[in-house]
């Protein structure tokens, strides 16, 4: 089953991937990166149409655990803000 969040994450980048992020007061350990890619349409725009940049959104969906059993985390970057959000959760 999947969820969806735009929950805001504090992500921490090793080697240009999510290596951690926290979530809800917990850290996780990203295992391992299954799936990652770039949008640059500005399909987003609509919403914000005064934002001076195009932006590009980044995704990065992830293996990841707080210690227990790993769930897939989607995490989605966006370039311009430089703002992380969680975007999705397998269970």
């Amino acid at each position: 089953m999947t969820r969806v969040f735009g929950d805001p994450v504090e992500v921490r980048v090793t080697g240009g991937r999510p290596a951690g992020f926290a979530w809800r007061g917990r850290r996780y350990a990203v295992r391992r990166v299954l799936e990652h890619w770039v949008t640059t349409r500005d399909w987003w725009r609509e919403q914000e149409p005064d934002a001076d940049e195009p932006g590009e959104r980044e995704y990065w969906r992830v293996e990841a655990a707080a210690g227990g059993e790993p769930g897939v985390y989607e995490l989605r970057h966006d370039t311009a803000a430089d703002a992380w959000t969680l975007s999705r959760l397998w269970d």
